[in-house]
């Protein structure tokens, strides 16, 4: 192999691939990254064998072939190299990598070490979706969303496409987000209604490397999801679980409901949380005479505090005590400037959303007064 590329475009691409790079002790070749030159095309490819991802480097090829390298030292040593020119050549198992000023030679491992990444049997079928508004969904939902040692099926976002739309649900067990981003902003091409397990680290990563102004296609088949732009490609493992069925638990009545200023509501969530971080309590005082509420918090060894905002209210008098560090994740997650808060009792969970918006919804479990 022997290419010439820009110092800037291969760090680029290297940021799109390194977190997926593994570390299994019996398995070193996942902490590297595999360089390939082929029928004109650069790529850069990673794997910790649950999410494979590839990326494209702009450059010259003078001579194809593939070799791979440690991830950490190549990403060292570009961003701390001066020149951006690069000449690299791979030759008995070894990378050259030279500049005007300087020379390097690393070590290698032979391609046919690395792990191969699975392929998509149908490509035909897929979903393209803008980078912007999966990002968004994404996002959103894993407000709620934690890694659970003990369930699988809570380690994953839902990806539920019923030919109307496409929602996305993760869940802890304690709160539950939905997204559904509806058919108007989807191109679907033969794809049939599916129901997917998409990993939280892999959900991540898609966040993390999704530009809003890519397209975004998915393809899947019963053992991976392939999630592809112009620059990048992620193929993920799907998680073999049954998602909890979350219908029944979505509450359509409220006791009490609060409409509050989204901006307001945080800033007195920050504060009070002061008081609330040995128990994560914080608890929600609404009197239904007044035309605000009031946020409350203890703590036996420094005290209390409380903090009043506008709000409009509508039903019973009610308090109600909320984990705030999950409530502050739901407030965060909506995009309008007002919150809608509905309340049952003070066992029952309750629903936060946006104000005009039914594509997305939180459901959080209050915790029982002691």
């Amino acid at each position: 192999m022997k290419l010439i590329v820009l110092r800037s475009n291969l760090r680029d691409a290297l940021g799109l691939v390194e977190r997926s790079s593994g570390d299994v002790p019996n398995l070193p070749i996942l902490k590297n990254v595999l360089i390939k030159a082929e029928n004109g095309v650069i790529s850069l490819t990673t794997t910790n064998l649950e999410i494979g991802v590839v990326s494209l480097v702009s450059g010259k090829i003078m001579e194809a072939g593939e070799i791979a390298v440690p991830i950490a030292f190549l990403s060292s040593l570009l961003a701390n190299l001066q020149s951006d020119r690069l000449n690299l050549e791979s030759k008995d198992g070894k990378m050259e990598i030279k500049t005007d000023n300087y020379a390097a030679t690393v070590h290698g491992f032979p391609s046919q070490d690395f792990p191969k990444i699975p392929q998509i049997k149908n490509k035909d079928k897929q979903l393209e979706v803008k980078g912007a508004v999966l990002k968004d969904a994404i996002q959103q939902v894993l407000a709620a969303a934690q890694i659970s040692d003990l369930r699988p099926e809570l380690n994953g976002i839902l990806f539920d496409f019923s030919l109307e739309f496409l929602a996305l649900t993760a869940t802890d067990g304690f709160r539950l987000a939905e997204k559904q981003i509806p058919k108007t902003q989807i191109s679907v091409k033969d794809e049939e209604p599916f129901k997917i397990l998409v990993p939280i680290r892999t959900a991540h990563e898609l966040v993390r490397n999704i530009k809003n102004e890519d397209t975004v296609r998915i393809c899947h088949d019963e053992n991976q999801i392939l999630f592809s732009t112009e620059r990048f490609e992620a193929m993920s493992r799907v998680i073999n679980a049954q998602f909890p069925e979350y219908s029944q638990l979505i509450p359509k009545k409220f006791s009490t409901e609060v409409l509050v200023d989204k901006e307001e509501f945080m800033g007195a969530i920050r504060v009070t949380s002061v008081f609330g971080q040995k128990n994560n309590e914080i608890v929600l005082i609404i009197d239904s005479d007044k035309k605000n509420i009031s946020i409350h918090s203890t703590d036996q060894t420094l005290g209390e505090n409380d903090y009043i905002i506008p709000a409009k209210t509508k039903g019973g008098a009610m308090d109600i005590i909320f984990n705030w560090r999950y409530l502050a994740d739901a407030i965060k997650a909506i995009p309008t400037k007002e919150v809608f808060i509905g309340l049952q009792e003070e066992t029952n969970p309750a629903l936060i959303k946006p104000i005009n918006d039914s594509s997305y919804f939180y459901i959080l479990k209050p915790l029982m007064k002691n």
